[in-house]
Parts: C-alpha cells; sequence; structure tokens
C-alpha cells in the first residue's frame, strides 16, 4: 500500500474539524451521491460499498465501472482485490484451528515450519504464531516485500523462511509497530501444515463456504468466471489507465483474496456476532475467546486525542487495527494492490460495519476514506463535515509534493554532462536474500536487470556523484529508485544501495533493504 494512502488512513482515524450542520445516518440517495460525488473528485473508476446495522444488511451497491475499456457496470457481486484485508481471514483460520485444538497461539513457529529463522537465535526460539500477525517482529516496514512486488518473480516460500535471517532489525523484539506481509505469508503456510490443506482451500472450504460467500475467492486462479471481476486502474497525468491484475503470490495469507461488498457483508456480519453465523444464529465459526483475541491490541501504537474523536488508544490485534472513537472501539483494517485499495470497519457498539472497494489506485483510497468517515459520522451523531473534500485536498497537496521531487531528480539527469566511464558500474551483484542483479551496457546505456524479479528491469541515468536514477520498463507504480554505488580506489564499483526516488514510493518497494555486493 502507498505511504501517503496510509497517511490517509490515520489522517481519517484522527482528523479535525467542526461545522454547524447536524448529520442524520444517511439514507440510500445519500449513500448514492457521496460516492459518486467522491468518484467524480477522485477520479476512481469503480467501487462497492457494502454496509451492515444491527445483523442486517442495510446497503450492498456497485458505482462505476470494472473496467474503463470494456464499460462493464460494478454491482453488489463485482469481485475486487481487498488485498490486506485477507489477513483477518488468515487470523481466522488460525483461530478455527486453535478452537479445534490443533494449533496453540504460543506455539513456536520454528516447531510448526521447518527451516523458519529469524534474524538472531533468541529471536528464532521465541518466535511463536501470534508474532506472526501482530507487526513486531522488529524488522522494518515492508521488509522482504521485493520479493513479490512488483508481481512475476520466482520467490518461494522456502525463500521466505531463509530470507529472514539476512535482514537487519530496526527495533527490540515486541517492542514497536512495523507494517509487514513476509510473515503473513509464513502464517498461511502454518495453516496449510496444519490443516492438511492448502491456505487457499481452507479459507474456501471452512470461512467462504460456511459463510454463503459464494462469489468470493482465496485467489485469482480460482476464479473460473471472470466476467465480472474489477480490473485494476492507475492515472497518469489527470486520466486513467487501466493496469494487469495483480498475480497470485506463494499463498494469499497476506492478500491474496478477491471478494465483493455482498459477501463480504457477510464476513462483517460473523465478527459484530461474536463467530455466530446463520439466518438463527445458531452455528459458530470461531469462538468467543478466539473473537477477543483477534480484537485484543497485541502491538501497542501512538494514540492521537484529537477533540473530534476523543480517542485514547490504537493498537493492533490479530489481522485489525483497533482504536476508541467517541467512546466505542472501531476495529478496521485497510489493503492496498497495483490499482485496487479497500477498507473495511467495524463498530461493535454500534452493531455497524462498512466496507468500501475501489478499482483505482492513489484516488482510491482518498475515496474509502471519506465515503466510510462520512458514514460512520452518520452513526456517531458528529456534526456534518466535507471528507470529500477535506481528503482530496490532502491528497493533491501528497502528490503535488512527490511529483514536485520526481521533478528535479529528471531534470537533474537531463542536464547532466558529466562524462562518466559506463564500464565500471557494469557487473554482477548479489544480495543475500534479493539474489543476483546485473548491471550492463546496452550500446552506450547502462542498464539495470533482476534476474528474479524480472519486472525491476530498465535503464540506469547518471544523477550525480556515484548515483543513478533508475526508470523501471514496469509502470504500473511509481517505484523508480535510485542505484549508489560504492567504488574501489580505481574507480571500479564494488556494491550498490538503493531507494525510492519518490516521497510516496508504496513501501513494498524496499529498496533501502537491499545490500548488493559486487561478484563478477
Amino acid at each position: 500500500m502507498k505511504k501517503h494512502t496510509l497517511k490517509i488512513i490515520l489522517f481519517f482515524l484522527f482528523a479535525f474539524g467542526w461545522s454547524n450542520a447536524c448529520l442524520a445516518q444517511l439514507s440510500a440517495e445519500k449513500i448514492d451521491s457521496l460516492v459518486e460525488n467522491a468518484m467524480k473528485k477522485f477520479n476512481v473508476a469503480g467501487v462497492s460499498v457494502g454496509i451492515v446495522k444491527d445483523g442486517k444488511v442495510i446497503h450492498s451497491k456497485g458505482y462505476g465501472v470494472k473496467s474503463i475499456l470494456t464499460k462493464g457496470k460494478v454491482d453488489a457481486h463485482t469481485q475486487f482485490a481487498i488485498a490486506s484485508n485477507s489477513k483477518a481471514f488468515t487470523t481466522t483460520a488460525l483461530s478455527i484451528l486453535v478452537d479445534e485444538g490443533k494449533l496453540s497461539w504460543n506455539d513456536k513457529v520454528k516447531d510448526r515450519i521447518s527451516g523458519f529463522k529469524m534474524y538472531n537465535d533468541y529471536v528464532t526460539e521465541n518466535f511463536n504464531i501470534q508474532d506472526l500477525l501482530t507487526h513486531r517482529s522488529g524488522l522494518g516496514l515492508g521488509v522482504g516485500d521485493l520479493m513479490f512486488f512488483p508481481g512475476g518473480s520466482d520467490f518461494t516460500m522456502k525463500d521466505v523462511l531463509s530470507g529472514f535471517q539476512y535482514f537487519k532489525p530496526q527495533s527490540a523484539f515486541r517492542t514497536k509497530f512495523d507494517y509487514d506481509n513476509l510473515l503473513y505469508y509464513v502464517a498461511g503456510e502454518v495453516v496449510a501444515k496444519v490443516s492438511g490443506m492448502s491456505w487457499e482451500e481452507f479459507i474456501q472450504k471452512r470461512i467462504m463456504r460456511p459463510l454463503g460467500m459464494d462469489h468470493s475467492y482465496a485467489s485469482l486462479a480460482l476464479m473460473k468466471d471472470k466476467s465480472n471481476l474489477a480490473l485494476p486502474h492507475s492515472e497518469e497525468n489527470g486520466k486513467l489507465k487501466q493496469i494487469e491484475s495483480f498475480g497470485d503470490q506463494i499463498n494469499g495469507a497476506a492478500g491474496g483474496i478477491y471478494a465483493n461488498s455482498d459477501d463480504l457483508c457477510r464476513w462483517m456480519l460473523v465478527h459484530l456476532n461474536k463467530g455466530k453465523y446463520g439466518d438463527q444464529l445458531d452455528k459458530r465459526l470461531f469462538s468467543v475467546a478466539n473473537h477477543q483475541e483477534m480484537w485484543k491490541i497485541h502491538t501497542v501504537m501512538e494514540a492521537n486525542g484529537d477533540p473530534r474523536y476523543n480517542s485514547h488508544f490504537s493498537g493492533y490485534g490479530l489481522g485489525w487495527f483497533l482504536m476508541d472513537m467517541r467512546g466505542k472501539l472501531c476495529v478496521s483494517h485497510t489493503g492496498g494492490l497495483p490499482g485496487m485499495l479497500s477498507m473495511t470497519t467495524l463498530y461493535p457498539d454500534l452493531g455497524l460495519g462498512v466496507v468500501v472497494l475501489t478499482n483505482t489506485a492513489d484516488g482510491g483510497g482518498g475515496l474509502f476514506s471519506a465515503v466510510t468517515q462520512t458514514i460512520v459520522d452518520s452513526y456517531l451523531g458528529l456534526d456534518k463535515y466535507d471528507w470529500t473534500d477535506q481528503f482530496y485536498k490532502q491528497l493533491q497537496g501528497g502528490t503535488q509534493n512527490a511529483d514536485e521531487v520526481t521533478k528535479k531528480v529528471w531534470q537533474q539527469v537531463a542536464k547532466q554532462k558529466d562524462k562518466i566511464n559506463a564500464a565500471s558500474y557494469a557487473g554482477i551483484y548479489v544480495d543475500k536474500w534479493f539474489g543476483k542483479i546485473e548491471v550492463f551496457l546496452k550500446g552506450k546505456q547502462l542498464w539495470f536487470k533482476s534476474f528474479r524479479s524480472p519486472k525491476l528491469t530498465g535503464p540506469m541515468y547518471f544523477y550525480k556523484a556515484n548515483a543513478f536514477a533508475i526508470k523501471w520498463d514496469y509502470q504500473d507504480m511509481n517505484a523508480d529508485a535510485f542505484a549508489i554505488f560504492s567504488l574501489d580506489e580505481e574507480g571500479r564499483a564494488q556494491s550498490i544501495k538503493m531507494k525510492g526516488i519518490s516521497p510516496h514510493i508504496d513501501f513494498s518497494f524496499d529498496f533501502q533493504d537491499l545490500d548488493l555486493i559486487r561478484v563478477e
């Protein structure tokens, strides 16, 4: 998920402002107007919104188009990639296995998964199942996500399990929140090992099928009929362009599910009902004890005492963010993949759940925040506030700042006249977890090529000093990067450090975690 999208999410949680008009709970017509206005403002192709209240589905509807090319309309059954909203399915799957006595939350990961090794022996020996789910490993934000961002790489679960030992911790174990994805892949492997079926099969058979989520899928590959699939879009120079769907990864535990607003209403209801489901609520998916475990803060985060919401605490449970808003518990999560952004928000004290799905990058984050918060405010009895306008201003400000930074970099590249010995940079470099890359000459132009992540290929342009700017062939997301070389006394490159050019680069492009050493 993009860094500035995360800022928008945090902003909506801790936002400000009052006005005079009192806001009643929104009618269907007002919700339609709210969504349609936000779609125009944020330039979003398609949206689906689901709302549950007091045990009933009160709104489930699609807006806009699945694809700007086909113009097919979004409806309540249109499938969107829900990305990291899949994490709560993983924690629910583990809760079921704990309920069945097949697993304990305190089981050591190394005892369940052979080959699991962290950055030091103490952490390896003490890392338990809940540590996989709570973003408190000590490793940095999005660590190792380059194994899977962009899609199309060949990394395996074996690579994930062996890679952790090479990452440098950024904080002490279990002391600080830093969002990660790789450890959720390991959690998916735990589900597979313990249950005897793949994570995808478990999610389909043990969660989606019982709940009647008949139009949702644990992976894109399981979706045989893609006629109602929303396709992702990005914005380029103010215009939308359709991009390719993000492919399946080694498992979907961190972000692989495709679902729709109608089915996700059922998903919200089972959590609001503390594990109960069915017409008479006579069936149970998970126990009350494990419902409480999922909705208990395991990793403390900074709270902001904003006067509008009067929040006092914030943290992460098992697959859910947790905080208080006007004295009510707020349980939420967001999800983001290229061109797909989503948000799920539950207020158990109000019997309220809201899910917003979008198929457009950047603007989708502003839209899901504005739509969700306007609906929530109506149930909290708060005065009216123009969230759409507020989030739009913030998004525009962040985008303009990032654009100015990247523009200056490429202007510097364009005016460079210094002559360099390009051949001295060419060679094979290896990172212990990311593998081999090559810097080579194509004619007179230096190029960068990753062997294991083929989309990370592109020309390298001299920037200044020993730094080059890489323009990736992959442009579905803004992930262009700097390559900074270290030279020996003869001026021959020996190693490469990297970082994103844009200050708003998606955190999953963790170039900063690479340590590329020349081997040839």
